[in-house]
């Protein structure tokens, strides 16, 4: 049976490069990225903030000082993202690492933005394992410029972490990622007359560029100096 795919959209949205804030906090000089999405986006996302499927206008991607030790991470994001003015709903990530020196990926319309701090890292399987850990963090923040399906999205977070793991394992490290990663993929909101895409696995044409793009952004973001 031949899949029949939705046809492309004649006005493609990818994501821009974020804005990029920087704050002084508890004696550290710390960095942060914004991406004001806008309207029409839905977003799927293992965040503290702004997690699982819906609209959201926004994502911040903030660093946090080592040793973080806030029990109230969602509002301390959401005062973040106030501050940069994001209104509405949005995803707030967070991580240690720099994310100044972040890493960009682009494949035929999917994008893929980087963060890493690749120094607590593991296999996922571990015996035993549990309990908080730091956030040092891989976080990718990723787009496509069509509407996807709730099954879909779910598609595109295991294209995306697969596509993480290889490019891991292809720079010489032995772990799937940290304890502490997170990812954001985001789509376009289906309008009437829109079909969404029903797939977003490795081979699929979305999630084929997709996994190229995130690839791409970890590789340089676990092999910069």
């Amino acid at each position: 049976m031949t899949a029949v795919l939705p046809p492309p959209r004649t006005a493609a949205v990818t994501l821009p490069h974020p804005r990029h804030l920087t704050r002084e906090e508890d004696g550290d000089r710390l960095h942060a990225l914004f991406w004001a999405a806008g309207p029409g986006r839905r977003m799927i996302s293992s965040a503290v903030l702004g997690g699982g499927i819906g609209e959201r206008a926004w994502v911040l991607n903030a660093q946090v000082s080592h040793g973080y030790r806030r029990t109230d991470p969602d509002r301390h994001l959401a005062g973040l993202a106030a501050a940069a003015g994001a209104r509405g709903p949005g995803v707030g990530l967070m991580t240690a690492a720099d994310v100044s020196a972040y890493a960009h990926g682009h494949d035929e319309g999917a994008d893929a933005f980087v963060t890493a701090g690749v120094e607590v890292r593991g296999w996922a399987a571990v015996p035993g394992a549990g309990g908080p850990q730091p956030p040092g963090t891989i976080n990718i923040v990723a787009a496509v410029p069509v509407p996807l399906t709730d099954s879909a999205l779910v598609n595109a977070v295991a294209t995306a972490t697969e596509a993480k793991v290889q490019a891991l394992v292809e720079t010489g490290h032995d772990c799937s990622g940290t304890p502490t990663d997170a990812v954001c993929v985001i789509a376009v909101t289906p309008v009437a007359g829109d079909e969404a895409h029903a797939f977003a696995g490795p081979r699929s044409l979305w999630g084929a560029r997709l996994a190229r793009a995130v690839h791409h952004a970890v590789r340089r973001a676990v092999t910069v100096p």
